[in-house]
């Protein structure tokens, strides 16, 4: 698959890459893996050379060799000779970076924790002691990002506060989306378009093997991911597994629980059998995997509260992939297939909640979009759009089909929240139905 889309960030990249001709700058890029930093910084930057440094789980020494080999093609100066310890090549780097202004990439900087974690407080003592006569662009990419966040956030490390600027790397917007889909398949369906939302959350490795694997419709995109060596099934325990370490069992029960719907604590902990508070906290604001959702305008921080996967794939991946591994263990794919079939309605109709609010956000239109239900769970409202600029706000159900669609019910349950929250009493109100029909 071509790439796609990343105006924006590659702008802000190039226009990083152009300050730097003048001072240093350093970005942290963060992104969960396979959503295409590595690709974003490599289009961003290929009108030039610019010095790449992967972070292998090797010998520092080893990494140095590799380093130095780099260092000499991209920049054509000779370099240090040999060198065991990456402090040495930063440093030079640093010194030349005062009389030329060049780009050099860490891939995967968080992995120094493996190799030698005191890089870090080497590179903040040479960072400090060149920054204000260097022209250096640094970019350091990571894609574990409770590590990344410790490393940046934390007060007590040695790189707090030393980055000048941040990117994060999200999925593709549903426009984008759209766009792919019509390139690989001229005359696709909104189920296609739904399938490949549902199946891949926009993100771009996932989007990538589906299109270049011919995977374009629902029931082909299920053969695809659900097939001998997919690499699909094993993506939850490949990228999570090292973020929770030894604790990822618990918390894969927890994101397991979220995905089948299971969304409030007395649920998770009914299902878990322990207490789960400090988990879920984790989950939000360490991970960030998980969101506290309330409905609009409640009162009370810790009331009416459903956790849910902000990552779709995820979503997709513990509700068939790691509810079922006991199927995909006798190597039954068949029969789970069948299965993902059996449940894609249900499932997709929920995704497509998703769909419409990550429309509504890109759409610039609105300065407040959420849910709403009360404490009784009787009446829910999908997505609520507010503008306070033309002081409106529009009332949503969203369907898979147009026909199940109450207007009324919609209504009436629209009216019940205005007199719950008192909110809006001057507002035009709106009402409208979304369906597959408006992707």
């Amino acid at each position: 698959m071509r790439f796609y889309d990343r105006e924006q960030e590659i702008a802000f990249l190039r226009e990083t890459r152009d300050t730097a001709e003048r001072v240093a700058r350093f970005t942290v890029v963060t992104g969960r893996r396979r959503i295409g930093k590595t690709t974003l910084i490599r289009e961003a930057y290929k009108d030039g050379p610019f010095v790449y440094f992967f972070v292998a789980r090797k010998a520092e020494s080893d990494l140095c060799e590799v380093y130095l080999e780099e260092v000499s093609e991209k920049l054509g100066i000779p370099t240090l000779g040999s060198s065991r310890h990456f402090s040495e090549i930063f440093r030079y780097l640093m010194k030349l970076s005062q009389t030329r202004s060049f780009t050099l990439v860490i891939d995967e900087f968080q992995d120094f924790f493996r190799v030698n974690k005191a890089v870090y407080s080497e590179m903040q003592d040479i960072w400090d002691e060149y920054e204000k006569t260097s022209k250096m662009n640094l970019v350091v990419c990571g894609s574990i990002y409770s590590l990344m966040q410790k490393i940046f956030k934390q007060k007590k490390e040695p790189l707090y506060g030393r980055q000048t600027a941040e990117l994060r790397v999200k999925p593709f917007k549903p426009s984008v989306l759209k766009q792919i889909m019509a390139d690989a398949k001229p005359g696709y369906t909104k189920e296609d378009l739904l399938a490949m939302f549902t199946f891949t959350g926009g993100v771009a490795k996932y989007v990538g093997q589906l299109v270049d694997g011919g995977a374009l419709d629902k029931d082909a995109m299920i053969r695809h991911i659900v097939s001998p060596n997919s690499t699909f099934l094993n993506e939850g325990k490949n990228n999570l597994i090292e973020e929770f370490g030894k604790d990822y069992g618990i918390y894969f029960s927890i994101l397991s629980c979220i995905a089948r719907g299971k969304n409030t604590r007395s649920e998770i902990e009914d299902v878990i059998g322990k207490e789960v508070g400090g988990y879920l906290t984790n989950l939000a604001e360490d991970y960030e995997l998980i969101s506290k959702r309330q409905p609009l305008f409640e009162k009370s921080a810790n009331k009416n509260v459903r956790y849910e996967l902000d990552d779709v794939f995820y979503s997709f991946w513990f509700r068939f992939i790691f509810k079922y591994s006991y199927i995909i263990e006798i190597e039954n794919y068949a029969k789970l297939q069948e299965i993902i079939g059996r449940d894609y309605s249900t499932f997709s109709g929920l995704m497509l909640e998703r769909y419409f609010h990550r429309v509504a956000m890109e759409s610039g239109e609105f300065t407040r979009i959420g849910r709403w239900w009360d404490r009784k769970g009787e009446n829910e409202i999908d997505m609520i759009a507010e503008d306070e600029l033309s002081d409106s706000v529009t009332f949503y159900e969203i369907k898979r089909q147009a026909d199940e669609i109450s207007m009324g019910v919609l209504k009436q349950r629209a009216e019940v929240m205005l007199q719950a929250t008192h909110e809006w009493k001057k507002y035009d109100i709106h009402h409208k139905g979304l369906s597959m029909e408006d992707m």
